[in-house]
């Protein structure tokens, strides 16, 4: 292959978080790279044989002719749809996505607000800042997850890492997958059942599930009404699968506390009720925001554009007959 242009459709502080110098010079080492100090126009992005694509990226709305050089779009983030239209991957453009290098943040961060609701220390922390003591010590015993049966909606890349979390502090773990094969939920350690199941069996419940046609809503009133009393709701994955305002009832009810990463609006507004509630743990969509996501968003980039480049299989590519699953 003849070297190749490589263009970093990126904001100029995305790109220094995801390629610093040592990143940079491995990229620069397979390839021209143009770093431009503005956006490019769309259709020039066809001029490149690589386009290394991110958060805030246009979308590719020209279709691929004979004659354009794009061959690979390295996305250096998750979600594809909103950029990639599935047409481009069937006139001859490879896609890669990079989700895998931001799976153990967000892993970690559904963890953090998984152990936070079992032991109340939201609240804890609120009362204890107005110095109530007594307050904070009103809700007795805590939950270990040691011991707790723990259901996770995906075994995705992200629910693959934080049920091996759970795992190796002694959760009792029960995933709803359609994907997922009995052989490999035997070798995680972990049970698999229905949807349904899941959510009546389980006293905390994590989503890691992509928004898909078929997921798009389907925690709704009825669904979330299984979760037992006093059950534990983590979302950091997408908010279009759940039914919002369903939840927003439960919550206000006080029969379900939740921990949120993602909303239907964002910025959440102002006037939102979520923002008042005792019984959940907001933050503004921050799970894959760490330095270690950040540097393994970049080695994922390199390393795909690398076996790109020399014939190499991709470790992360999306293909047609995947596209509307993993995309």
């Amino acid at each position: 292959m003849a070297r190749p242009r490589i263009l970093l459709d990126l904001t100029p502080e995305l790109g220094d978080e995801l390629f610093d110098d040592e990143r940079y010079e491995r990229l620069s080492e397979l390839g021209t790279v143009d770093r431009p100090s503005i956006r490019l126009r769309p259709e020039a992005r066809l001029d490149y044989d690589i386009v290394v694509t991110g958060w805030g990226s246009a979308p590719f709305h020209v279709a691929r002719n004979d004659d354009d050089r794009l061959r690979l779009v390295a996305h250096s983030a998750g979600t594809i749809r909103k950029i990639v239209p599935k047409q481009l991957l069937t006139e001859g453009v490879r896609v890669t996505q990079a989700a895998s290098g931001m799976a153990v943040s967000v892993a970690e961060l559904a963890l953090y607000f998984t152990q936070s609701l079992m032991r109340n220390l939201n609240d804890v922390d609120r009362r204890m800042q107005r110095k109530d003591w007594n307050g904070a010590l009103s809700y007795g015993l805590g939950r270990t997850i040691a011991g707790t049966r723990i259901g996770v909606i995906g075994a995705s890349r992200v629910g693959r890492a934080y049920i091996e979390y759970l795992t190796a502090m002694g959760g009792d773990v029960v995933v709803s997958d359609p994907y997922l094969s009995r052989r490999d939920a035997d070798e995680m350690g972990v049970q698999l059942a229905s949807l349904d199941e899941l959510l009546a069996s389980c006293s905390v419940v994590a989503l890691h599930a992509p928004v898909t046609e078929e997921t798009r809503g389907m925690l709704d009133a009825d669904r979330l009404a299984l979760i037992p009393d006093g059950g534990i709701f983590v979302n950091t994955a997408r908010s279009a699968i759940v039914d919002t305002q369903a939840l927003i009832a439960e919550l206000r009810s006080g029969r379900l506390s939740a921990a949120l990463d993602v909303f239907d609006i964002e910025p959440l507004p102002s006037d939102d009720p979520l923002w008042s509630m005792p019984n959940v743990i907001l933050t503004p969509h921050i799970g894959a925001v760490t330095t270690h996501s950040r540097q393994m968003q970049g080695d994922v980039v390199v390393d795909e554009i690398d076996r790109f480049v020399h014939h190499a299989d991709l470790v992360f590519e999306v293909r047609p007959e995947t596209y509307d699953r993993l995309a």
